[in-house]
């Protein structure tokens, strides 16, 4: 199975990072964590920054996520997809610099080329963990995990998109569904 790209995709507390690391491991294939959550670690308090400071911070997590992609030549298992990049464009609003957003998206849709697949955890069917950098808010995640879905439907490729069906919520259901998808 070496030569795979693989993306998951969801908002907070849909176990996409548990599932991602286990997937890699399973696979023998590196695996890139989200960066944001690293910079939040750090200090990184995203409501403090400005619109162009945003705007500035999605384009280097995902220049970051690329180049660490572009650099697993044997295949990857990603935290992220492109269009979670996209789906955060939006849901912070950083829309008011049109051409920029424009580009974008359009960077965006282009990347998701490069991935053999977007694994898509659902929202509402695991507990939100309070972990002190997650919000558990139930409402604010379901926003932002529908306009994740409705970004997908938009720019993922259909024959790429894995959802993960929401009645698979233990864990090694959730392992076993995806290899099998995967083989």
């Amino acid at each position: 199975m070496s030569g795979l790209r693989i993306a998951f995709s969801g908002s907070a507390g849909t176990g996409k990072t548990t599932l991602a690391k286990a997937v890699a491991e399973h696979l023998g294939l590196p695996y890139i964590e989200e960066g944001f959550r690293k910079r939040v670690d750090q200090g990184l308090i995203l409501y403090k920054m400005n619109d162009a400071q945003r705007r500035d911070l999605m384009r280097d997590l995902w220049r970051e996520q690329l180049e660490q992609e572009l650099a697993a030549a044997e295949g990857f298992v990603s935290d992220r997809s492109s269009v979670d990049f996209a789906a955060f464009w939006l849901h912070y609003a950083l829309t008011d610099a049109e051409s920029e957003t424009a580009e974008f998206m359009a960077e965006m849709e282009r990347e998701t080329e490069r991935t053999d697949r977007i694994v898509l955890c659902p929202w509402g069917v695991l507990p939100l963990v309070a972990d002190g950098v997650r919000s558990t808010n139930p409402w604010l995640q379901l926003r932002y995990h529908a306009l994740l879905a409705g970004m997908h439907q938009r720019l993922s490729p259909p024959e790429k998109l894995l959802r993960l069906p929401e009645s698979t919520t233990e864990f090694d259901e959730r392992l076993k569904f995806v290899l099998a998808a995967l083989s």
